[in-house]
């Protein structure tokens, strides 16, 4: 797993955007990390572990980023 030490951890200029352009802005950005896009209410399925190279997009049902991506 790599460390979150010196990269750029959340990225609150996307809320607002579509899902999938936010997921290719962070890819853009942290080509490394691995970009979930989740739908709000889906909590139940979401692992608790954290990760550096895990980045969470919550979307509502138009596919609209809803909270700020977080490394999670």
């Amino acid at each position: 797993m790599a460390s979150c030490e010196g990269m750029k951890t959340s990225w609150p200029e996307l809320v607002g955007e579509e899902g999938e352009i936010a997921r290719a802005t962070i890819e853009t950005e942290v080509p490394w990390v691995e970009v979930v896009i989740v739908s709000e209410g889906a909590a139940t399925d979401i692992p608790l572990d954290y990760r550096c190279d895990r980045v969470w997009i919550w979307v509502n049902r138009r596919g609209i980023v809803t909270t700020v991506p977080l490394v999670a």
